[in-house]
């Protein structure tokens, strides 16, 4: 048996597409002539009608309508079915091989893969990437998108496809420095990559990888130390750098880019800034009327409202109709923080029209 198994497996490594058909050829010819012999008296032998007896019989069909007569020619149509059988085994056994070494590739991370509008995600951390996917299908799917991500490791990073589960994943596997192994996740069709790397240095080098395989596509590059993005922006102005462990921008810039410049600006000291003040007594206003005259007086944008200052209840961007009484806190971007003066004056100064009677 042992014998047998080394045998078939040596066989099976040489499978091809042309091996049943030799099969089947070697067998229709030996029984033709076999049959021929065997069934001297009858005509099943004959070319018009052998044919159809040997394709019925190969295939384990038998119509019956053509049989042959003596022991010798059933025992040829005996060796016709086992031919017909041993065929089909060797075209089953290729199909189930090739099936599955094409699987087996998949989840190595060597199939190229024919995909465009996707996220191509350069880099493996355990934990950490599993989560980014999950979050960038899951923000996907709840915008009724059907986004596919195609992750790339290196060789070290994961001996198969991580994430094998998701239809909606794909895997690419080796050095991510070799062009023609990132060309295998369709980086030039991508709607973005995100470069996210085991330290800076990496970093830098898989960009300009990145950029040398889709040049103009959307790329996020997360960085530990953003003093980095200098040298980014040397490979490529349009780069956008964020924070390695803020994972929220990290989705929220792919989906729309330039919204971590956005942040940046917001948190550059001398910019503007986010502020909040107290709304001063007086009259009530509703949130259009803090909105129209902040922008108009001071070049301020209202983002938010609370309630009031003891309370933990802020709303993002309320309904303009909404009423705002003395100690609600205004949230809002402008140069500075405005005193409590300067928000009585834009109180003062609102329309007649804006006041909550």
């Amino acid at each position: 048996m042992p014998v047998l198994l080394s045998l078939w497996s040596h066989y099976r490594r040489r499978l091809t597409w042309q091996t049943p058909l030799l099969v089947l050829g070697l067998v229709f010819v030996t029984s033709w002539a076999l049959m021929a012999l065997a069934e001297d008296s009858t005509d099943i032998a004959e070319p018009r009608q052998y044919w159809w007896w040997f394709l019925v019989t190969a295939s384990t069909v038998g119509y019956g309508d053509v049989y042959p007569e003596t022991t010798g020619g059933r025992l040829v149509a005996a060796y016709v079915v086992a031919g017909g059988v041993a065929t089909l085994t060797t075209v089953f056994t290729h199909v189930a091989d090739r099936i599955s070494r094409a699987k087996g590739r998949r989840m190595r991370g060597l199939t190229d893969h024919d995909l465009s509008g996707h996220v191509v995600l350069l880099g493996y951390t355990a934990g950490r990437t599993d989560r980014l996917v999950q979050d960038l299908l899951a923000d996907a799917a709840a915008g009724g998108r059907a986004l596919d991500v195609v992750l790339c490791a290196w060789e070290d990073q994961a001996e198969v496809d991580p994430l094998p589960d998701d239809v909606r994943t794909h895997f690419v596997r080796g050095d991510l420095t070799d062009l023609d192994v990132l060309r295998r996740a369709a980086p030039a069709r991508a709607a973005a990559i995100l470069v996210d790397a085991r330290d800076d240095n990496e970093a830098v080098t898989l960009t300009i990888a990145a950029e040398e395989v889709s040049s103009g596509v959307h790329t996020v590059v997360t960085l530990r130390d953003l003093a980095r993005r200098r040298t980014i922006a040397r490979v490529d102005r349009t780069v956008h750098c964020v924070q390695w462990h803020a994972t929220q921008m990290v989705l929220e810039e792919l989906q729309d880019p330039g919204i971590a410049g956005v942040y940046d600006e917001l948190m550059t000291p001398g910019g503007m800034s986010t502020w909040s003040s107290t709304v001063p007594d007086g009259s009530p206003a509703t949130y259009g009327a803090w909105q129209r005259a902040l922008g108009e007086a001071h070049g301020a944008t209202l983002l938010a409202l609370r309630a009031s200052a003891d309370r933990d209840d802020v709303v993002v961007s309320p309904g303009w109709d909404t009423t705002v009484p003395a100690g609600s806190v205004l949230y809002y971007v402008g140069p500075r923080r405005l005193t409590a003066a300067e928000l009585r004056d834009v109180l003062a100064g609102r329309t007649d029209g804006d006041v909550v009677r």
